[in-house]
């Protein structure tokens, strides 16, 4: 360093002592007039400034390189620590039910009682209305009748016939009799079944459609009634994610509606995709708080597809790519004692999934590493660097 500034200082004395006596040649060529002289002159003198300034330069890229006083690129760096990655994949969904339909007659006629009213609670197999039989009952009560003297008939043919009185054609046709006006006893009586409306499943009657004294007939909704206690998500998630979203899954169920977030677990995923949009279908468990939850709200479902227990991951704002695609950071090697001075150094890295702002490092990092963060996009290669917040 001081042989570098020794030359640097002989040559501008050189210059200098020079000086005086190059004006007085240039003023004399000026005094002669003589034009070719004072181009020659002119020529020289160019020569002379450019070698000066190749060699002013070559000073100047030594001294830049050689100087311990040059200012330090000031830059912020994480320590890399191991930590529990959850990815989450976001789809929109709808609540529904399978215990949410319409009731409907199997009967024709007058709808002479309704025995429920909207919101009320119902067993299953309990009557909601009733149907004017038009006389079925009255079909139903004779057939039976006959249909019970027609058993005691074959009764008392078959004690005969076992004791081997009468023929076997009377027995035979004792118990045909008898068969027959069961069989049309019991069809009469199915029938009659029908005029009475009943609750496929127990729950909340929702809604009363059809009123009292109304003709109704097959075809024709009379109640709407919900169960409310096995509700679940269903949600279209692309073909892609089909491997990582399984049975099992965790899950948050988000109904903005109601500001509440639900804890749950996909509990079933579609064998179908849709070629639609190819997509397919899960379905996510939700209970109903207090009733809350109901069929075709909107749902926001975060399904955990991916957990990794140790991973490494750094804000995505600090990647670069270079010309050949591939993804590098710079971390900052510490230079000596000093741990606040560092060598920033360009690392090539392999990244997987994204999460918010951070994403997750695969290759080329490893635990204890530091990061730069700010002033990522400023330093170079092999640049030393000052980390201001170690």
């Amino acid at each position: 360093m001081k042989k570098l500034m020794l030359s640097f200082m002989t040559l501008l004395i050189l210059a200098s002592c020079g000086g005086d006596k190059a004006q007085e040649s240039v003023d004399k060529i000026i005094a002669d007039g003589n034009l070719e002289a004072i181009n020659a002159k002119k020529t020289e003198i160019k020569e002379q400034i450019n070698a000066l300034s190749a060699q002013v330069a070559l000073l100047d890229d030594v001294l830049q390189k050689n100087d311990s006083t040059k200012k330090e690129v000031l830059v912020t760096a994480m320590v890399l620590k191991d930590t529990l990655f959850k990815h989450f994949i976001e789809v929109q969904g709808n609540v529904e039910t399978k215990q949410n339909v319409l009731i409907y007659p199997e009967y024709q006629g007058t709808l002479t009682r309704v025995l429920v009213k909207e919101g009320q609670r119902v067993s299953k197999g309990q009557t909601l209305a009733r149907i004017d039989d038009g006389g079925l009952g009255s079909q139903v009560a004779q057939l039976e009748a006959q249909s019970a003297l027609a058993k005691t008939t074959y009764e008392r043919q078959q004690r005969l016939w076992e004791q081997k009185i009468g023929s076997e054609i009377q027995y035979l046709q004792a118990k045909t009799q008898y068969e027959s006006a069961e069989n049309a006893a019991k069809q009469l009586r199915s029938q009659l079944g029908k005029t009475a409306i009943r609750a496929p499943f127990s729950g909340v009657i929702d809604d009363v459609i059809t009123d009292q004294g109304t003709v109704v007939a097959p075809g024709m909704a009379i109640f709407r009634i919900v169960n409310l206690n096995n509700m679940y998500v269903t949600a279209d998630v692309p073909e892609s994610y089909l491997s990582s979203v399984t049975p099992g899954k965790k899950v948050e169920v988000t109904l903005p509606v109601l500001g509440e977030t639900i804890s749950s677990k996909v509990r079933q995923t579609g064998n179908y995709i849709n070629p639609t949009n190819r997509s397919f279908t899960v379905e996510v468990d939700v209970p109903s708080k207090n009733g809350k939850v109901k069929p075709n709200l909107t749902a926001r479902v975060s399904i955990n597809d991916y957990t990794a227990e140790k991973a490494i991951l750094i804000p995505l704002n600090v990647i670069n790519e270079n010309s050949e695609g591939e993804q590098y950071v710079y971390t900052a090697l510490v230079n000596g004692n000093d741990a606040q001075t560092a060598i920033a150094k360009r690392q090539i890295i392999k990244t997987g999934k994204t999460q918010g702002s951070e994403i997750e490092i695969l290759e080329g990092l490893k635990t204890g590493d530091q990061v730069i963060v700010e002033g990522a996009r400023s330093v170079k290669d092999n640049q030393e660097v000052r980390i201001l917040n170690y």
